[in-house]
């Protein structure tokens, strides 16, 4: 991906009012890997990304930045 994914993975769970450990639950990983992804240190998996696509109700093209909205 690029760094698009890092920052729209950060403004939506802020909009959402989530902290990492909370995204985290919600998602079934760990805090660390939150922070790993909204650093742009690693990339979710493809299982991963769907899931963060379903939970914030947004396209995986929104989140690696194919498109705007």
């Amino acid at each position: 991906m690029n760094k698009v994914f890092p920052e729209r993975l950060k403004s939506l769970r802020t909009e959402k009012g989530l902290g990492q450990v909370q995204l985290a639950k919600e998602l079934g990983v760990g805090k660390a890997i939150i922070s790993l992804w909204e650093l742009g240190r690693c990339e979710p998996t493809l299982s991963n990304l769907v899931a963060i696509a379903l939970f914030f109700d947004v396209s995986i093209d929104y989140l690696a930045g194919l498109e705007n909205d």
